[in-house]
């Protein structure tokens, strides 16, 4: 087969299609024949040298993907040849064929098509795993996203919107702002000509937020400590804004709040299969009914990765980048 290589850690043009060995499913996987895969900021990271995958996965990047099950492995029950699926990879998307645990794949849901799937994985893992799973956003409540436009953010809100939460989401411009609005998002704060904490203060009544969905890390945490409501909860999901940062613990006692951290690829297999269990049975009704959607900025022929690469490290895109295979 053919897949995404790194030869040597760099840029967008670090990437190179090349011809590999054809995976094998092990124990209790499937071989899957990959229709797309999704850009994340972690395989910019992998490609930059600075993220390699967990040890015994596959050393090729790509979270994600969506695609047609082409064999599987001993001991696996539940999926056949030829079934439509997406699923959640510690590597291993950017190729044509990749080899996935049982336990991390979804069906493609109904009304969603077997490229636009790719989108989906990663970003209601993750969303659903933090916001609800640990963070355990109510109805009535106000849920922060900073990001509000990427794919996290996007699928953050309409998820947050589906259980009748109030959401606010800071972006960088008027056009993201306005497609936040567009899938449900109440309060739009410009991060860079507006100040989140009074915005959102101003917005709640002086409450905060219950819940913060954070991708900035250090930048962010001080003011995100300030904009929680009292017995928030903090989930931080990214380092964007750097890794070090000054926690006031009074001022978190004070709130009664509450501070996760949390990474999906390193995760033991078990936890996966759970996460990825609560979003078939929470999520999946509701993209089958259309309350939620993918939001796909673009779709790029994986041949062509280093462009896709090069759009996520601008930032103007809307939504998840796709790779497309040949």
């Amino acid at each position: 087969m053919h897949a995404i290589t790194i030869p040597e850690p760099g840029g967008p043009e670090a990437l190179v299609w090349d011809e590999v060995p054809d995976p094998v499913p092990g124990e209790g996987e499937v071989l899957v024949e990959v229709a797309a895969s999704a850009v994340n900021r972690a395989d910019l990271l992998q490609r930059q040298g600075f993220y390699d995958p967990p040890p015994g996965t596959s050393p090729y990047p790509g979270l994600e993907c969506s695609g047609r099950v082409a064999a599987l492995g001993p001991g696996v029950s539940g999926w056949a040849v030829g079934d439509e699926v997406c699923a959640l990879l510690a590597g291993g998307g950017y190729a044509e064929k990749v080899a996935v645990p049982a336990g991390q794949l979804l069906p493609v849901p109904k009304g969603i098509d077997i490229v636009q799937a790719a989108a989906l994985p990663e970003v209601t893992c993750t969303v659903w795993s933090n916001v609800f799973m640990i963070a355990h956003l109510r109805p009535g409540e106000t849920l922060l996203v900073h990001g509000g436009s990427s794919g996290i953010g996007t699928m953050a809100i309409q998820l947050a919107k589906a259980v009748g939460a109030k959401v606010a989401v800071t972006a960088g411009s008027e056009e993201k702002l306005r497609r936040c609005a567009e899938l449900g998002a109440d309060v739009l704060i410009n991060y860079r000509e507006q100040d989140f904490v009074a915005e959102l203060k101003q917005a709640t009544d002086g409450a905060g937020a219950d819940v913060i969905l954070d991708n900035m890390g250090a930048k962010y945490l001080e003011r995100n400590v300030h904009s929680l409501a009292v017995n928030g909860r903090l989930a931080i999901i990214g380092m964007q804004g750097g890794v070090k940062g000054e926690l006031n613990i009074g001022a978190l006692l004070a709130k009664r709040a509450a501070i996760s951290a949390t990474t999906l690829r390193a995760r033991p297999l078990g936890e996966k299969a759970a996460i990825v269990a609560a979003v078939r049975e929470h999520v999946w009704p509701l993209l089958s009914a259309g309350h939620v959607r993918p939001v796909v900025d673009r779709r790029i022929p994986m041949t062509d990765a280093a462009t896709a690469h090069r759009v996520i490290e601008d930032s103007g895109h809307i939504g998840k980048v796709l790779l497309v295979t040949p």
